[in-house]
């Protein structure tokens, strides 16, 4: 049986080079992975962004990954999103995730980049 793989249009609006250059998006090392207390869904970051202190992230991607298995892992976050309370903790910005339907059902996968790239690195 083939797979029936289904993306989302591309966007139509363009979004001027001014507005994008603001976005900081940055590779970040999750030092700790916990599921957040009464949710199903909510998954706490521990980051390293390349400062000196600790950045927390919550993601609603507990169905599609374990905490365990993202303890070590460099991904993608935008950081200068402003922070957001959810379950009582604020999230300090937002990890990048690749999203598409295979027969019907969604398939989410983090954007995890390669281990030599330090923690902090600027995406351009």
């Amino acid at each position: 049986m083939e797979e029936k793989l289904e993306l989302e249009p591309l966007t139509e609006e363009y979004v001027d080079f001014d507005t994008f250059s603001k976005s900081d998006f940055r590779v970040v090392y999750i030092k700790e992975c916990e599921a957040v207390p009464k949710s199903k869904k909510l998954l706490k970051f521990i980051l390293d962004d390349g400062t000196e202190k600790e950045r927390i992230i919550l993601s609603g991607i507990h169905s599609y990954y374990e905490p365990e298995e993202l303890v070590g892992k460099k991904v993608i976050a935008i950081l200068n999103l402003p922070p957001r309370s959810m379950m009582g903790i604020d999230s300090c910005g937002m990890l990048m995730s690749a999203v598409h339907q295979e027969n019907g059902e969604e398939r989410l996968n983090l954007m995890i980049v390669d281990d030599c790239i330090p923690a902090g690195a600027k995406l351009y």
